[in-house]
């Protein structure tokens, strides 16, 4: 019996997060083939055909756990920007908040927008007591988005045979997340 999985849209300013699509695939192979994006990813790029697996994988975390890594549209232009939500493979210690954008969308502060509204969406429904962001040292751009956010830095962690900083943003109402940007929850399939 097959099921359906109910993944949120949520809605920034400038963005829309919403699950992923086949429509998707070009572009996101696009992304993922561009070196400078997936430098702080592991560094190597994927072929198209990685990088629908890496959808499938993408999607299959919303029926595993109902919480996961959202696709990115700009409003403006309907285009493909990125990937932000929490990603959580079964080698992580602790759920993240994930954050990507195609180059194109770059230095915007898109990926601080996309983030809080994940970020704010992933607290209020499923009420976890912090996320963390596995962040190479190197990343100045996603240190600084973690810092907007709120993040503190407290140690680092070994995932796959890196070792990163671990940023932690802890749920909002403790005084320590100072992020206004927020996402509007819509319907599924909104």
């Amino acid at each position: 019996m097959a099921s359906i999985i109910e993944i949120p849209a949520l809605r920034t300013p400038r963005l829309l997060l919403r699950g992923f699509a086949a429509a998707d695939w070009d572009a996101f192979a696009v992304m993922e083939a561009d070196p400078e994006v997936r430098r702080y990813r592991g560094g190597n790029v994927l072929s198209r055909a990685e990088a629908w697996t890496s959808m499938q994988l993408v999607l299959g975390q919303w029926g595993l756990r109902g919480y996961g890594v959202f696709a990115l549209t700009e409003t403006v232009s309907g285009r493909f920007a990125g990937i932000a939500g929490v990603l959580h493979p079964a080698d992580w210690p602790e759920p993240e908040l994930a954050y990507s954008l195609a180059r194109p969308f770059w230095r915007q502060g898109l990926a601080s927008e996309a983030a809080a509204a994940a970020r704010d969406w992933a607290f209020a429904a499923h009420g976890f007591e912090h996320l963390a962001s596995f962040i190479l040292a190197d990343n100045a751009a996603s240190v600084r988005v973690a810092a907007r956010l709120g993040a503190t830095r407290e140690g680092t962690v070994t995932l796959r045979g890196f070792v990163a900083q671990r940023w932690v943003h802890p749920r909002p109402g403790t005084g320590k997340n100072l992020s206004r940007a927020a996402g509007e929850s819509l319907p599924p399939g909104a």
